[in-house]
């Protein structure tokens, strides 16, 4: 597991995920800790190293 601190795109506080390294590529969407809105989170590893990360409101 990897922690990866980021901005919220709606609160813009920072948060944290833990990520799963045995997976090479993720996408999921999961809730801010501070304001509850949903973030699509796109995670990529290579080799366990995080090598990309993005994140996106899932508003219109």
């Amino acid at each position: 597991m990897y922690e990866h601190f980021f901005q919220c795109p709606y609160c813009w506080e920072e948060i944290s995920m833990l990520l799963d390294t045995s997976v090479p590529k993720q996408t999921y969407i999961e809730d801010c800790e501070v304001c509850c809105n949903p973030i699509e989170v796109t995670a990529l590893f290579k080799d366990g190293d995080l090598a990309g990360f993005e994140t996106r409101s899932m508003e219109q």
